[in-house]
């Protein structure tokens, strides 16, 4: 129950702090279209000023419960072999994902090359700050808390897996069953390696691949 309410506030937390950042931006662009750069800069700078304010909210959590963040939130660096393996895996689910048939686009904005200036901050904030909060959070924060409940590591990577899915409401429901089965994948790397950073360099690697080519389809 501990773990579930501080990840709620947590969630709260980035939730409120982006849409913040998000209006602040684009009122400080009179209402850009969505097309333009400022609605990429919008986007972008909201998930980087959101999630360390997310993160910190376990950091506090945690050193309140007198525990070690590092530790807790197992920040170990994987091995090579570890890394190769798990960037294998996920390439093959993306490769049979996209046999399959991907969903409708979502609803984030995605960058084309008329918009480089607006590309490089949606590039930081969705290819690195948000791989690393969703990983802290969900991989890193409530594995942890729920593996060592009732659920056990299995049930806890199939809640999460699924709270991963469901937060993404900008995709169909075949979009999130794809982020569901990738959210299996990646509980299971931090299960094995016991290393949320591997889980967040997959992310960010997955999240990268996926900007650049949307990115060259418009």
């Amino acid at each position: 129950m501990e773990t579930t309410f501080v990840s709620l506030i947590a969630y709260g937390v980035f939730a409120l702090t982006s849409g913040l950042a998000l209006a602040i931006v684009l009122a400080m662009y009179d209402g850009a279209n969505t097309s333009s750069a400022a609605q990429f800069q919008a986007y972008g700078a909201g998930y980087i000023v959101a999630s360390p304010l997310t993160i910190a909210v376990l950091w506090i959590a945690i050193r309140m419960a007198r525990r070690d963040f590092a530790e807790y939130l197992a920040l170990n660096w994987p091995s090579p072999g570890e890394l190769l393996r798990a960037l294998a895996i996920t390439a093959i689910l993306l490769l049979a994902e996209s046999f399959v048939g991907a969903g409708e686009a979502p609803s984030d904005p995605y960058v084309s090359g008329k918009h480089a200036d607006g590309f490089l901050i949606l590039l930081i904030g969705s290819c690195i700050a948000v791989p690393v909060m969703e990983e802290f959070v969900l991989r890193g924060f409530m594995f942890r808390g729920w593996s060592q409940s009732f659920l056990g590591p299995v049930g806890s990577i199939v809640l999460t897996s699924v709270l991963w899915a469901m937060m993404h409401t900008q995709y169909d429901w075949f979009g999130r069953f794809s982020i569901f089965v990738m959210g299996l994948a990646f509980g299971y790397f931090r299960w094995r390696s016991n290393s949320t950073w591997l889980t967040v360099m997959v992310h960010s690697a997955m999240n990268t691949l996926i900007l650049f080519m949307i990115g060259m389809q418009l």
